[in-house]
């Protein structure tokens, strides 16, 4: 590789890295946002995710710039797509902290209820999915990536837990069903952006292996 290239390619990841810090915090701000009944903030979230939008597309755009002016192979390749790859996860991430967000506005509107379940859990652990993929890129860790991609399943799990809650509250309370559509619909994108977490935490493992790990089993993948 040449030291331009390897200076390209730093800047890259610095740039993504630097978006990737950007959706982090838009999406505590979302989760405060719900938690709180803020809506100011969730106002603040939901025009921050334009600018999220601006950023993703530069990254991208340097992506390709690189590829045709340097024909990069084997591993500077691979660390090419990765970044071009987590880029995408990462502004879908930035979508659905706004789509959060929107949530709040729509739970003001029709008007709050109890939670019929404990979301601060389930958002708490996505969040730690989404910081550890992103620690397994910069790290080139594959254990933690493998890490992440069996969070997914208790993430999943937490959703289906959620939903099963919310139908017995709406059950109950069948004049509140507004109420409780804003929680369902938190719920399905905490689900989602577990998703890209582990989606990301894969990348990292074909960056580092070369390896496809999509439809492979994570608890296999870590037995010693």
């Amino acid at each position: 590789m040449s030291a331009h290239l390897q200076r390209e390619i730093d800047k890259l990841t610095g740039r993504m890295l630097d978006l990737s810090d950007e959706v982090v915090r838009n999406y505590e701000a979302a989760i405060r946002a719900f938690t709180l009944g803020d809506v100011d903030l969730a106002r603040e979230v939901i025009d921050k995710d334009e600018l999220i939008d601006q950023h993703e597309v530069e990254v991208e755009e340097e992506c390709l710039k690189i590829l045709a002016l340097h024909q990069p192979v084997a591993v500077d390749l691979r660390t090419i797509i990765a970044v071009l790859k987590i880029n995408n996860d990462i502004e879908r991430i930035g979508d659905l902290a706004g789509n959060i967000a929107s949530r709040t506005l729509s739970l003001e509107r029709v008007g709050r209820v109890d939670p019929p379940a404990d979301l601060s859990g389930m958002a708490r652990l996505v969040e730690t999915m989404i910081r550890e993929s992103l620690d397994a890129f910069l790290r080139l860790d594959t254990a933690m990536a493998q890490k992440v991609r069996i969070e997914d399943a208790t993430v999943d799990q937490l959703h289906r837990e959620m939903y099963h809650h919310t139908e017995k509250a709406i059950k109950a309370n069948p004049d509140k069903v507004a109420s409780y559509f804003p929680y369902l619909s938190v719920a399905r994108y905490l689900e989602r952006i577990a998703d890209h977490a582990t989606n990301i935490a894969e990348d990292v493992i074909y960056l580092v292996d070369g390896e496809i790990s999509r439809h492979t089993n994570p608890e296999e993948a870590i037995t010693p």
